[in-house]
């Protein structure tokens, strides 16, 4: 699974990185060395430019009335989200956004925000199946931009059992695009045109772990290579064998790992520190 990692590329890079045509944050988020869940991360997804309208769902646009977010900017100009769905996705308006989105699924159809918590996380196997995801893994596919992620490994200390956790980051210091998958919350307990009556969140996509990432954990995020980013993105990829096929087997060939500090296992702490190496590499447990 993927419990933390860390955020800290400036939105101006990621802007770049991912060759954002609408940047839909107002307020930059302060670099996360430790992301937990429900904590708001940055996210790039494709969309119209219209609003989310709560006769016709959300549509594939984030206008103001779709903001619950510190950080995430309204959209949605005069004219905007003139069709339903299928329609709007097709028009000339769409577009690869960054957002601020929280981390946590919620559903739209769960009766409160508070599944969110336990919704950090969905199995590549069976994410175009489980009631929770299937609708967004049809139609609202994103990429979660990271530094690296976090792994907790047993080893033996002095006779003892505990679990060690490492870094794990690209060798090369690139950034991680995460395969995710967003949804929209009406809060049915504020008016439509309240600011937060749309609450955006997320889940991370995750598959086994082999190599340098597998002795460490049996399970990672799916990372989509950038020559993919667009088909992975596009919310008119309907293809379920065409949109499964972009998730093959993490590659882990150009990932490093190191042993870090336990001050990670505290979401209280943050800070470049947590991503500090530890001298030498406990020995796992056999």
């Amino acid at each position: 699974m993927c419990g933390r990692y860390a955020s800290a590329r400036k939105r101006q890079d990621l802007l770049e990185e991912f060759r954002i045509d609408r940047d839909r944050v107002t307020d930059d988020l302060e670099p996360d060395y430790n992301v937990a869940p429900t904590k708001p991360v940055y996210a790039v997804l494709t969309r119209g430019g219209g609003p989310v309208t709560e006769e016709r769902g959300p549509r594939p646009a984030g206008g103001s009335r779709g903001v619950a977010l510190p950080g995430q900017q309204g959209g949605g100009g005069p004219g905007e989200g003139a069709g339903p769905p299928e329609k709007a996705a097709a028009g000339a308006d769409v577009a690869r956004e960054l957002r601020v989105v929280r981390w946590g699924l919620v559903p739209f159809w769960a009766k409160d925000p508070s599944i969110g918590s336990r919704m950090i996380n969905a199995r590549v196997e069976t994410v175009d199946s489980k009631p929770a995801f299937r609708r967004a893994f049809a139609k609202r596919r994103c990429l979660l931009p990271a530094d690296g992620f976090y792994e907790w490994m047993k080893v033996s200390d002095q006779g003892k059992v505990r679990k060690q956790p490492y870094y794990i980051h690209r060798a090369d210091g690139g950034v991680l695009a995460f395969a995710g998958l967003y949804e929209l919350w009406r809060d049915k307990s504020v008016p439509e045109d309240h600011p937060q009556a749309w609450l955006w969140t997320s889940v991370i996509i995750t598959t086994s772990a082999p190599d340098e990432a597998g002795r460490i954990h049996e399970r990672m995020p799916m990372v989509i290579d950038p020559a993919r980013w667009g088909d992975w993105l596009d919310p008119a990829n309907g293809d379920a064998a065409h949109v499964h096929a972009l998730l093959a087997p993490a590659a882990a060939s150009g990932l490093a790992s190191y042993p870090v500090g336990t001050a990670v296992n505290y979401v209280r702490n943050n800070g470049p520190g947590l991503i500090e190496p530890l001298a030498g590499d406990p020995a796992p447990l056999a």
